[in-house]
């Protein structure tokens, strides 16, 4: 595996609630939001919204998650645009986009984005020492591949 710096001063972090969980996500970030104003935030539609009027700090929004924001935060993972995921999903309520959800999860452990699904594992990444400081995240060696290799021109 390849390792990818992070820089500890500008984190992407990607932010995302289901419904019954966005109060909790919003009551969290708003607590942490002094460690959150110093990175990149990114979120799902709605989520996106109340974070920005609740924090006051740009937020960066997909498409709500059931339309393609979990597929679009699961592809900016891929290209190495995402450093860490807040998912408070809800285990719960069955989601009609259940498919999308589990690609996203799939895509961080493939890529070993940090992620956490509840409050409690949220406050273990945010007060980390790791968090606050550079990181060097091994990622699978999955570089650019060369369509040669695949067309037999090779």
């Amino acid at each position: 595996m390849d390792t990818t710096p992070e820089p500890a001063a500008a984190r992407h972090i990607a932010l995302v609630a289901h419904d019954n969980k966005k109060a909790e996500l919003l009551e969290w970030a708003s607590f942490n939001a002094g460690s959150l104003k110093k990175h990149h935030l990114y979120a799902t539609g709605t989520t996106g919204n109340m974070l920005e009027h609740e924090l006051g700090m740009h937020v960066q929004r997909f498409l709500s998650g059931p339309v393609g924001g979990d597929q679009q935060i699961g592809a900016r993972i891929a290209e190495g645009g995402i450093d860490m995921l807040i998912f408070f999903w809800d285990p719960l309520e069955s989601q009609p986009h259940d498919p999308d959800v589990r690609a996203l999860l799939r895509l961080c452990t493939v890529w070993n984005i940090p992620m956490a699904s509840n409050v409690a594992t949220a406050d273990f990444l945010i007060s980390s020492p790791l968090f606050h400081e550079e990181y060097e995240r091994a990622v699978p060696p999955f570089g650019p591949r060369d369509y040669t290799e695949f067309s037999g021109t090779a």
